[in-house]
């Protein structure tokens, strides 16, 4: 059943600690050794020449696949392994979530100097600018992923951590057997959200401008936004009508098939009266090829990872793991040392870069904060508003989801950007021009992270319970109230910090837009990222984005690090 149990009050959170100091230092140390790096890449980076021609649109929609999949896989191993250290180590979790919260507040524009430009001062350009595409990728994809990871460990059941520690299990058959299980249905759903919010910044990835420099790779992204750039209505068309063709097939042949998959981890003692389904799966499931593969292949090898693991994480292992730790620590210590003071010269010669920047755009970047802060906090109460019972519905009904999953799998993958420009010229006569229709565009990119946790969060509410109250005939209110938002609240919490941090990032695109040869601004921090990017003006860059993420930071430490702790404590199934 879900706990309701009186939980003692969660100690007051400091707004900034040592290690988030350190973590800062460290940003802008980072950030600093980008820019120097820039100095020395080419003065002028000009890709090939792309094509608007309709013959071109299979092979680009294939490369930005590839190049998503790339990113993909590096952002699921990324965040297993993150959310996993974060979730099990409280010394590790102190220092893990506040980087966690920084890396997902820096907007792509912010990222793009440091991976780009240090990328080819070290790489040859196409090998450098791919590379640079996927991380960049990485960055709009990892983030919500660790996070749903992170909130299932800390909130799986405490009875399942019990009977796993009864049967000895070691580390690995630990994860294998209880924690992906339990994460399985929320991972699958942050990933198909990952890859929406993947193709909503492809054309940030695959072509922009650092200065002088133009940077850019065929692909689907690009092919948009050249075609926004020159206000090709027709090209635009049919570059979302390939990338909705991709978005069809994905849905259809691995996200369907991977959610009826999911379905049997759910933590339920009665199966549902209509599981999902997918003709794919059931075409897989009976193949003979598949049967094949999978006990000639798949289950010797399974088997013989397990027991290499087994005897790398049994007893002995972890004895010798300890005596290994003891001699490796004066090393590490060291290494600490060296790491901390490299972060230190780099923040003494950061601060010197902010010394360039006059008083005026200290005050543009205070006055922009606090602008990009009003129309995150209204983007994200809007999107609570209609995301929490369409989602539930959703979530809670088979049918429904079988009509409205891919739909709106669909419209959140869509890049807002493609056709934000197009809309652009009549909704700037409404009434608040920019101002309204940055809101807008932030609603576009970010309220699907949201969604997309409450879906999986209702989906996961056993049905023996969703029984319950039906037998007992309580009223809407009372089985909201009792059920549906307690069972909700872990998902609400991960699903508004990543909603939130996409706010952020979408601000570089919501408040800095271009289209057909003319740029559209309005106060804001993105605006100033955006603008900084393209001009070269790396220490108005720097500030810019150390105070957006230290704005960031002091919010998610202020409210969102106290709904998780409570999350963790009083609603979890038991």
């Amino acid at each position: 059943m879900l706990s309701f149990r009186y939980s003692p009050p969660i100690p007051r959170i400091q707004p900034l600690r040592l290690g988030d100091g350190f973590i800062l230092l460290s940003l802008a140390a980072l950030l600093y050794a980008g820019t120097r790096l820039a100095f020395h890449a080419p003065s002028v980076v000009v890709g090939p020449d792309l094509s608007l021609e309709l013959g071109a649109l299979p092979w680009y929609s294939l490369l930005s696949t590839a190049r998503m999949l790339a990113a993909y896989a590096l952002s699921l191993t990324f965040s297993l392994g993150y959310g996993y250290v974060a979730a099990r180590s409280h010394r590790a979790e102190k220092v893990l979530l506040p980087l966690l919260d920084v890396l997902q507040s820096i907007p792509i524009l912010s990222f793009l100097p440091v991976v780009v430009l240090g990328l080819s001062a070290l790489l040859p350009q196409r090998i450098a600018v791919e590379l640079a595409a996927v991380v960049l990728i990485f960055t709009s994809q990892a983030w919500n992923l660790t996070f749903s990871f992170y909130q299932s460990l800390t909130t799986e059941p405490l009875e399942l951590r019990e009977v796993a520690s009864i049967f000895r299990l070691n580390g690995w058959l630990r994860f294998k057997a209880l924690e992906l299980p339990v994460a399985a249905l929320g991972l699958v759903w942050n990933s198909m959200m990952s890859w929406a919010g993947g193709w909503f910044f492809l054309m940030a990835a695959e072509i922009f401008h650092v200065g002088a420099r133009d940077f850019r790779l065929p692909g689907l992204g690009s092919y948009l936004q050249l075609a926004a750039n020159r206000g090709d209505t027709r090209a635009i068309l049919m570059g979302l009508i390939a990338l909705v063709t991709v978005i069809v097939l994905l849905d259809q042949f691995v996200w369907r098939p991977l959610l009826v998959w999911s379905d049997r981890f759910k933590l339920e003692t009665v199966q549902a009266a209509e599981p999902p389904r997918s003709w794919f799966f059931d075409l897989i499931s009976r193949s003979w090829l598949i049967d094949r593969f999978q006990s000639r292949m798949w289950e010797p090898w399974n088997d013989r990872l397990d027991g290499f693991l087994g005897r790398r994480l049994g007893v002995g292992a972890r004895q010798v793991e300890g005596t290994a730790s003891e001699q490796l620590r004066m090393p590490l210590m060291v290494l600490a040392g060296l790491l901390g003071a490299a972060a230190l010269y780099g923040a003494y010669r950061a601060a010197l870069l902010l010394a360039d920047l006059p008083l005026a755009g200290w005050s543009q970047i205070g006055l922009g904060t606090v602008a990009t802060l009003a129309r995150v906090s209204v983007a994200l109460l809007v999107t609570l508003l209609w995301t929490v019972p369409v989602g539930v519905a959703i979530g809670t009904n088979r049918r429904l989801a079988e009509i409205l999953q891919p739909l709106v799998q669909v419209i959140a993958s869509i890049p807002a950007t493609a056709i934000f420009p197009v809309l652009l010229l009549v909704l700037l006569r409404a009434p608040g021009g920019l101002n309204t229709v940055s809101i807008l565009l932030m609603l576009m990119g970010t309220q699907w992270y949201l969604l997309f946790n409450v879906i999986a969060g209702a989906a996961a509410i056993p049905q023996d319970l969703r029984d319950t109250t039906d037998l007992l005939r309580l009223p809407r209110w009372q089985r909201w109230r009792t059920l549906l938002l307690p069972a909700l609240f872990p998902y609400l919490v991960t699903g508004s910090i990543t909603a939130s941090g996409g706010a952020w990032n979408a601000s570089i695109v919501a408040e800095h837009v271009e289209f057909a040869g003319r740029i559209h601004t309005t106060l804001g921090a993105g605006a100033l990222i955006a603008g900084a990017t393209g001009d070269a003006n790396y220490p108005l860059l720097l500030g810019a984005t150390l105070t957006l993420v230290m704005t960031v930071v002091l919010i998610n430490r202020r409210l969102w690090r106290r709904l998780y702790r409570l999350a963790e404590e009083r609603y979890r199934m038991e």
